[in-house]
């Protein structure tokens, strides 16, 4: 005879309650096909609202064609972050990723709001990359907290062809996250120089939400020009000019192009034969840098 106790039914679901969970059987294993497919659609479909939103925001910021083809938005996005830094000897005064972002801004119109901590920023220099002085509105803030205080009030004022901060040290997601978000907010474009002491420092490999990272190195002149053959070091100043991050799609490149002239345009690097223009050399670094 059975004496066991039987269990009860299970009780009916209440009305507005979760449903059960989906049996083991029924879910989607790492390396299924159809998840990657969702994985995929999703990824689209953000990519379509960013380039939309992109659309709103305003035209891209030319840079010159061989690297605005590069970029998702064909140039940099209006109203977003996007970070600059130098490269080897130059990473902690990052004179070339200041004149990099001057010449950006030199062809936009409005006024640009120039951030430092210290009172070190070189006027007839950004001048020379075509961003008057007249134009810029100097705040030295004293400390790196306040450069980001100062970054995000200059973000919300409108009428700002830009607003740029030199920030040494580190730059958390948090706070290159609010910067992003008053940036989208006003439509202005905002540039983080970034710099240190150290060339290798890894405060500056650290994720951030700047839409795109740079980092800029300075080259040797071209050989000398044809009118003054005896006379070496004449020629246009030339950078290694290297994209590490871009959101939405843009692989890690580097380009060859001559520095910013007076009206804030990139050049291309010209043949060592005739001195005629020449396509930018470009070069697709693998995951190694190299």
């Amino acid at each position: 005879m059975d004496l066991s106790i039987p269990s009860p039914p299970a009780a009916p679901p209440r009305p507005g309650s979760a449903p059960a969970a989906c049996p083991s059987s029924g879910s989607l294993p790492a390396g299924n096909p159809v998840a990657g497919n969702l994985v995929a659609t999703l990824r689209a479909r953000i990519a379509r609202m960013e380039h939309a939103t992109a659309r709103l925001r305003g035209p891209a910021l030319m840079l010159c064609p061989s690297i605005d083809a590069a970029l998702p938005g064909g140039g940099l996005l209006p109203g977003a972050l996007h970070e600059a830094a130098g490269a080897g000897p130059d990473t902690e005064h990052g004179a070339a990723a200041a004149l990099f972002v001057a010449g950006i801004l030199a062809r936009q119109r409005g006024s640009v709001l120039w951030v430092v901590e210290h009172a070190d920023l070189f006027a007839p220099g950004l001048a020379a990359a075509g961003l008057h002085p007249d134009r810029v509105i100097y705040a030295e803030a004293g400390k790196p907290d306040a450069v980001l205080q100062a970054m995000e009030e200059g973000l919300r004022q409108p009428g700002l062809a830009g607003v740029v901060g030199e920030i040494g040290g580190r730059l958390t997601l948090t706070a290159s996250r609010r910067l992003q978000l008053a940036a989208e907010t006003s439509g202005t474009v905002a540039f983080a120089l970034r710099r240190s002491r150290k060339h290798d420092d890894p405060a500056l490999a650290e994720p951030s939400a700047a839409v795109t990272s740079w980092r800029i190195a300075a080259l040797p002149s071209p050989p000398p020009l044809p009118h003054a053959p005896d006379t070496p070091g004449l020629g246009r100043q030339c950078w290694r000019l290297e994209l590490v991050r871009c959101r939405g799609g843009g692989r890690k490149t580097s380009w060859i192009v001559e520095a910013c002239d007076a009206t804030g345009y990139l050049g291309l690097v010209a043949d060592i034969g005739d001195g005629s223009a020449a396509p930018a050399r470009q070069f697709s670094l693998g995951a190694s840098g190299g």
